[in-house]
């Protein structure tokens, strides 16, 4: 078998091709619809402990009831609390987690598309902190909640035989008009304020953007901890997971967007492929240097990232500025490579 698969989710199946994962912690977090739940399955199938990161205890509980029917095999299901509408919370969940594992080999984060409501549409909001509540959620929140499980990723990655992954969910969106744009910058909580009230359809604008921080925050942690000479190394990838059929209900034209979808759109269980495939194929460890700090589309190929997203400096301007705004809100993080 060669180091990449083609585009056909045909040609890889979570049931054959992820490894054996006995004995490993993994978190996924927004696990409780959708393609977080799809990849809980498999993955608890394949004998992982899995956290099931979600804000609600009823929605958690009645997903890990849906999931033990569905079978998960010698694999557990566990909720963590956690609530990205703040980076504090964030923060917070990743800390009771550090409280009761000694391990964890696969952190998969995703992310919702507007603050608790899980929103494509809704005006501009933005938080106590001044920062966008889009912002928070799909980029600040998910900065803290992985850099704050970096020392246990790093201890873990230690342990013999270790496979340690962080894959982080970004979006095909990121190659779209407003992250495509050569002069931006993020240099101030401004940076991720713009309305985009011009633009055909701004809501989508500013999630592209957020997926684009996605894209250059997975990239410039890469470069981190390849700095480091782990000698079991840490693989961070960024996904697009495909056109996925979950959020016709959050776009303005809820009935239209459903029949769309419905035909050309993947379902969601086969839209966990690719967050499967970074996180558990043996592939990946095979041909690390193919795959860490790639940007992987369905399922297994390595996509073709927007000049932006290649920025070396602007991965780093987005880390430094993002690391500051933290801290003005009281919020800090390790260092990374500090254990």
């Amino acid at each position: 078998m060669g180091g990449c698969l083609s585009r056909k989710t045909g040609d890889f199946h979570p049931v054959k091709d992820i490894q054996d994962l006995t004995g490993r912690v993994v978190i996924v977090t927004g696990g409780n619809g959708g393609i977080g739940y799809h990849t809980i399955k498999f993955l608890a199938r394949a004998g992982a402990k899995v956290y099931l990161g979600a804000r609600s205890e009823a929605k958690a509980k009645a997903a890990i009831a849906q999931l033990k029917e569905d079978g998960i095999g010698s694999g557990e299901v566990v909720w963590l609390k956690m609530d990205f509408s703040n980076a504090r919370y964030a923060k917070k969940a990743a800390e009771d987690f550090l409280e009761r594992e000694g391990r964890l080999d696969i952190l998969s984060t995703s992310s919702i598309f507007v603050n608790n409501a899980a929103q494509l549409t809704g005006p501009l909001e933005i938080t106590k902190d001044g920062i966008s509540s889009l912002a928070i959620v799909n980029h600040f929140s998910t900065f803290v909640f992985t850099r704050t499980l970096l020392p246990l990723l790093i201890k873990t990655s230690n342990e013999p035989n270790s496979d340690v992954r962080i894959v982080t969910l970004s979006s095909i969106a990121h190659t779209t008009a407003r992250p495509c744009d050569p002069n931006i910058h993020f240099r101030e909580a401004s940076d991720f304020n713009h309305e985009f009230a011009n633009d055909w359809y701004p809501d989508w604008s500013r999630y592209a953007i957020t997926k684009l921080c996605n894209l250059l925050f997975a990239n410039e942690l890469q470069r981190k901890l390849d700095a480091l000479n782990l000698p079991n190394p840490i693989l961070s990838i960024p996904i697009h997971p495909g056109e996925v059929n979950t959020f016709a209900d959050r776009t303005p034209w809820p009935v239209i967007a459903g029949a769309v979808m419905g035909v050309f759109f993947m379902r969601p269980e086969p839209g966990s492929y690719t967050s499967l495939f970074a996180g558990a194929s043996p592939l990946v460890r095979n041909f690390p240097g193919k795959y860490k700090g790639r940007y992987l589309e369905p399922v297994g190929w390595v996509g073709e990232m927007s000049e932006n997203a290649k920025r070396e400096d602007l991965a780093g301007e987005l880390w430094e500025t993002t690391e500051r705004l933290l801290r003005d809100m009281g919020v800090e993080v390790p260092v990374v490579g500090e254990c």
